[in-house]
């Protein structure tokens, strides 16, 4: 039987190895809370191990946040620390590697009135719109994995006793990142291929549209000419293999900004703001959002959809079965790392531009002109499920079937 601390090392070794892909002298910057401590000083361990020049740990809680947002004074929440943006920049600049744990409580700002959310939400975006094109043109490694905390677990196994949530969330983790495997490296690397087939079939189809249909969505998306599928996987500026996300189901690309019409329905809650919404449906013209409604949370989904203007349209398209691990685990996270992978899920905002052909290079102006949408957010909902079909439309409108009842059609 493999102890927790095992389980935890090939955790953090996958993090350091797979995830951001440590090189020699690199620095590594990670974001945190502490109640991942035990996870975090194996990963920094690890980072030095591997020939990290400097590793940096930008630590939160859960509690503090809380206190931030019920007694912090109105206008403190247009603004964001200039000396935060500036670490991040420089470090970015550097080359450094990013890693963010993520073990927030989905409940986190529960009855926190939504506008202070939202105005943390549009300074926080503003000030880091730098360092987010880094993220999203793969010129900087860098990586999203979680760690339980308290309130997490217990949001996701209610019914367990207090003093086994923790350790069922972390089972569960270990599950869908692999670290439960005896050689979760070759693993990743085997899953890493499966995922790319995928990514080369839809990449040599050039589907010109998607069209999804399921009891609740009628959806036509546009996409964009020389937008690329990608999955799993992602090379840096300098050559560097990483892994965005641990764990990771899904191949994606790019919408066209002003071709998606028809309306589409939500299949899991998402947690966003430290709030949940839940039971959404969004409507679509010419690309923009032209109507919400949700049945819990429908204030917090208003406000992310007006967060600036690139907030109104989709930025990403992806595709995951339902057959998936995470999904057949029949867990709901409330955590998007996680329910994104079980479940076909749109972004609302920013566009990657390595999902165009020549993206990585063009400038805000000419990905814009090439139809990608841009946005100082960028957050994933789910839609799919086993009642969903997924029609390829080439460009002569001849249509093949990518999904049918949930799941891959070819």
């Amino acid at each position: 039987m493999t102890s927790l601390n095992d389980k935890l090392t090939r955790y953090a070794e996958l993090a350091v190895k797979v995830g951001v892909n440590i090189q020699p002298n690199q620095q590594l910057y990670i974001a945190a809370s502490l109640e991942a401590a035990p996870l975090v000083r194996l990963i920094v361990k690890k980072a030095y191990e591997t020939g990290a020049k400097q590793v940096f740990v930008d630590w939160n809680d859960d509690e503090v946040s809380r206190l931030r947002f019920e007694m912090a004074p109105e206008d403190s929440f247009s603004e964001f620390p200039s000396w935060k943006v500036q670490e991040r920049e420089q470090l970015a600049e550097q080359g450094a590697a990013f890693m963010s744990i993520v073990s927030q409580s989905p409940d986190l700002l529960k009855g926190i009135d939504s506008k202070r959310i939202a105005a943390s939400q549009k300074a926080t975006g503003q000030a880091l719109n730098k360092y987010r094109q880094y993220v999203q043109s793969d010129k900087i490694s860098w990586t999203v994995l979680a760690a339980p905390s308290k309130a997490w677990a217990a949001k996701v196994f209610p019914e367990l006793p207090e003093d086994q949530q923790v350790d069922a969330l972390w089972d569960a983790i270990f599950k869908a990142v692999r670290a439960d495997l005896d050689q979760p490296i070759d693993a990743w690397k085997e899953h890493d291929e499966l995922l790319h087939t995928k990514v080369d079939y839809l990449n040599g189809k050039k589907y010109a549209k998607l069209h999804y249909t399921s009891p609740s969505t009628d959806l036509e998306v546009a996409l964009p000419k020389g937008h690329l599928w990608c999955g799993a996987g992602s090379i840096n500026e300098k050559g560097d293999a990483f892994m965005a996300n641990m764990p990771t189901e899904e191949v994606f690309t790019v919408p066209q900004k002003d071709g998606v019409n028809g309306y589409v329905s939500s299949t899991k809650p998402l947690s966003y703001g430290g709030n949940i919404i839940d039971e959404f449906k969004v409507t679509f013209e010419n690309g923009r959002i032209t109507d919400v409604t949700a049945k819990q949370g429908e204030d917090v989904l208003k406000q992310l959809v007006d967060t600036d203007e690139g907030s109104h349209y989709l930025g990403e398209v992806a595709l995951v079965p339902h057959e998936s691990p995470i999904s057949a685990s029949d867990i709901l996270f409330y955590n998007t790392l996680f329910d994104e992978n079980a479940s076909n899920h749109f972004a609302i905002g920013s566009a990657y531009s390595f999902c165009l052909e020549g993206g990585k290079k063009m400038s805000s102006e000419e990905l814009l002109k090439h139809g990608l949408n841009q946005s100082i957010t960028h957050v994933d909902f789910m839609v799919g499920s086993d009642k969903m079909d997924i029609d390829g439309i080439l460009e002569d409108g001849t249509r093949e079937p990518i999904f049918r009842n949930g799941n891959w059609a070819f």
